[in-house]
């Protein structure tokens, strides 16, 4: 069923407030998910931060069973951290590495992936290369099977890039990555909420999501998909009592299922407030939400495209909700502050965050309008009678 988008828009306070198209960093919440994490808050300052948690133990269960319908997954591979990037830390430091240990990564991989290997590389002597772009712009499957040998760990993979609007064929390189018996850890950061991703489909061994991007729940979310085959090989690279039963005075004995990778502190509201989120997202459908994403966002190129002095940056067979442009003249973080004065909200993708593929573009940064599926032909047309004349000489 096509989505109801007034309805989803009465959902979302902020869409009388402001034209959000900045999806892929936070979304706006539904109002159902600002609820829930508010009775959550009234309910620890009414009886206490652990009273309430333990009252609530089956609205927190139940995030895990919507996680899992969410990806395809088992509620017992699935682990709920406070952001994206903790969830991919601890699946990617709980590898074990040797000197001469291959990783196979992507051009467009995002910065705090390519610091963490960086590290591993100088700590431990691994190699990393870079997997060449394919005619479109996306990761090279052949080139990947190519670069295949007894040596390759791990292949980390970025599904959608933060900067540059394509999505990556994650399927046809974990079929890559199952025929070699190579590790494959997805980021699927800027995929989850606004695509439908399927972890046996795609065949990665491990994946990661924020809640505040196109899952629409709180900041402070996060997850980890770690399949079962692959846990008892895992080591958590910061055990506690969650992750683990202290068992004598010299020993220890790790989870059996992928909860082995939480911490015991967490925000739970914030956790509650994700379990609404994707029931929200579920109700409404992947399949229609990524109709409606992918049309607004081809409508937006469209309209960029007939403006005079305005260059698209995006790439990629397939494309996705993110649209990245810069205005001749105009340096792009300047520009997102100007838009973001008259309520327009967009953001910037700078070098620094994605610097194997902006720099060997020669872009410095990218202006970054995100759309998703509350969003509307009007905001769209607002965006573009807001953005101001080329100048002669571009910055950006």
């Amino acid at each position: 069923m096509p989505i109801d988008v007034e309805q989803a828009r009465r959902d979302t306070a902020g869409c009388t407030a402001v034209t959000h198209l900045n999806n892929a960093g936070a979304s706006l919440p539904p109002r159902q998910v600002v609820d829930a994490v508010v009775r959550h808050l009234r309910l620890e300052e009414e009886s206490g931060g652990y009273e309430a948690a333990i009252a609530e133990t089956d609205r927190i269960e139940h995030v895990y069973d919507a996680l899992a319908r969410l990806i395809g997954a088992g509620p017992h591979e699935i682990a709920l951290q406070e952001n994206a990037t903790r969830a991919w830390d601890m699946a990617f430091y709980g590898l074990r590495w040797q000197p001469g240990d291959r990783i196979l990564t992507g051009r467009s991989e995002y910065a705090s992936n390519a610091m963490a290997y960086l590290q591993t590389a100088q700590r431990y002597g691994v190699r990393i290369e870079v997997v060449p772009d394919d005619e479109h712009g996306q990761i090279s499957v052949p080139a990947l099977r190519e670069l295949l040998d007894e040596r390759v760990k791990l292949i980390g993979v970025t599904h959608v890039p933060t900067q540059s609007g394509l999505v990556n064929p994650a399927a046809e390189i974990g079929r890559v990555a199952r025929a070699a018996g190579v590790l494959y850890l997805l980021d699927a950061c800027q995929s989850v909420g606004q695509l439908p991703v399927d972890v046996r489909e795609i065949g990665c061994d491990l994946l990661t999501a924020p809640g505040r991007k196109y899952l629409r729940g709180p900041r402070g979310t996060g997850f980890l998909y770690c399949s079962e085959r692959l846990q008892d090989r895992l080591e958590p690279p910061f055990p506690d009592l969650q992750s683990a039963v202290w068992t004598g005075p010299d020993s220890y004995r790790v989870r059996e299922d992928a909860r082995r990778f939480e911490s015991w502190e967490n925000g739970v509201a914030g956790r509650i407030g994700l379990g609404v989120a994707v029931d929200y997202a579920l109700e409404l459908g992947l399949p229609a939400i990524e109709q409606r994403v992918t049309a607004l966002a081809a409508g937006l190129r469209d309209r960029l495209r007939a403006l005079p002095g305005v260059r698209m940056h995006d790439r990629g067979l397939r494309q996705c909700g993110i649209v990245s442009l810069t205005v001749d003249g105009h340096d792009s973080l300047e520009l997102v502050r100007e838009l973001r004065a008259r309520r327009i909200n967009l953001s910037v993708s700078a070098v620094g965050s994605a610097r194997w593929d902006l720099a060997e573009r020669g872009l410095e940064s990218v202006v970054r309008a995100s759309v998703h599926y509350y969003n509307t032909e009007e905001e769209l047309d607002r965006l573009c009678a807001a953005l101001p004349a080329p100048r002669p000489h571009s910055r950006g």
